[in-house]
């Protein structure tokens, strides 16, 4: 692992977003409680949540983090999507981009085992970062879509 005992402590913040592209009858089944597993935005919501707590056991090198935030929000994008933004935030001398994602990820992959039954052809795109705040080297957003990449 990188050392990061001489890195000043500053409060951190990261977005990070993924897409799960369905049927339009799996996304209303989710928004109308009709899908057999339960809750689905409730189940990944926590998925996403436990997965930013334990990334430093997934992500090799990655530093253990004592997040001080994690939320996962979730919207319909037209009638076939679901797009799920995680934040997670921490005081400390290393960022939180890699607990965003894997929290954005882990939502995806659990929405996608909670509605196969519905729609073995989900597809989960687009994880990535939106923006990221904090140390050295400070705020970072994604450029739109049609711009590109962000700009460092």
């Amino acid at each position: 692992m990188v050392d990061v005992s001489g890195k000043a402590t500053t409060a951190r913040e990261a977005r990070a977003q993924a897409v799960v592209r369905m049927a339009k009858g799996t996304l209303a089944a989710i928004y109308a409680d009709g899908v057999a597993k339960g809750d689905v935005l409730a189940v990944a919501r926590v998925a996403g949540i436990q997965a930013a707590k334990r990334t430093s056991e997934f992500i090799p090198l990655c530093h253990p983090l004592a997040l001080t935030k994690v939320g996962i929000e979730f919207a319909p994008d037209g009638d076939d999507a679901l797009t799920i933004e995680a934040v997670c935030k921490v005081a400390g001398p290393t960022g939180v981009e890699m607990e965003a994602l894997t929290a954005a990820a882990v939502a995806a992959l659990t929405v996608y085992d909670m509605c196969k039954a519905h729609d073995r052809g989900m597809t989960v795109e687009n994880l990535g970062l939106v923006a990221k705040s904090g140390g050295k080297s400070g705020a970072w957003t994604r450029a739109p879509a049609s711009a590109g990449r962000g700009e460092p």
